[in-house]
């Protein structure tokens, strides 16, 4: 009897709460428009050239002669809990105006097109519109002194890189942003925005899956993965 009350209870529970478990990860074909911030990802761009696999693409980026820092990953409509993408999509890609509002935001026109499939589809916003906000939420981040690319060679701890984006942006905060890592190695830092970018706002899920290294390298343009 107590069994089958117990099995009763975890039904009801279940179907008490249907939209968080729908909610966690990725949600492919949600409505466009209907997300609840966006975040903006920007790669360290020697970090991603020393990682990437065999075979990667990104030629122009991580070309020899490339001396990127901090490059625009993407902008990401995201949920409190997961994100949405590929939204509405259809076979046709971003035509010439936004491609051209687009032009110099992204290392590479294929990462462009990726992100605009993607993530973009999910904005509810036109291309052209999309790639303007795009380049709206990347003016308005101020990148610390300490990450041009010809001072990179160092080692810092991921709270301590926060602290200095931090010091850059009035209004940023803990709360707001996360540092991305692997093999110990700075790859990006994520800052959440809300919908019109008028302010940082809080991102509890993108914070729990930031970098934990206590202490990360942040490569130079054109080093290789450390022993």
């Amino acid at each position: 009897m107590m069994l089958r009350a117990l099995l009763f209870l975890s039904l009801v529970l279940a179907s008490s709460f249907p939209a968080a478990a729908q909610n966690r990860g990725e949600r492919r074909g949600a409505t466009p428009g209907d997300f609840d911030f966006y975040v903006l990802a920007l790669s360290w761009s020697p970090g991603f050239c020393a990682l990437r696999e065999t075979g990667d693409r990104a030629k122009t980026q991580c070309a020899p002669s490339a001396r990127n820092g901090f490059v625009v990953h993407g902008l990401w409509p995201q949920f409190e809990q997961g994100y949405p993408t590929q939204c509405g999509i259809t076979t046709r890609g971003p035509g010439r105006a936004a491609m051209e509002i687009a032009a110099g935001l992204y290392p590479e026109e294929e990462l462009m097109l990726h992100q605009w499939r993607r993530h973009g589809s999910c904005s509810g916003l036109a291309p052209t519109d999309y790639f303007t906000t795009v380049r709206a939420a990347r003016d308005r981040v101020v990148i610390p002194e300490a990450f041009r690319p010809d001072t990179a060679g160092f080692e810092i701890s991921p709270r301590d890189l926060e602290r200095r984006f931090i010091e850059a942006n009035p209004g940023l905060r803990l709360e707001s942003l996360a540092v991305s890592c692997r093999r110990d190695v700075l790859q990006e830092v994520r800052i959440c925005l809300t919908k019109d970018l008028r302010d940082y706002r809080a991102c509890d899920e993108v914070d729990r899956r930031g970098c934990r290294a206590p202490r990360i390298k942040v490569l130079a343009p054109g080093a290789s993965l450390p022993d």
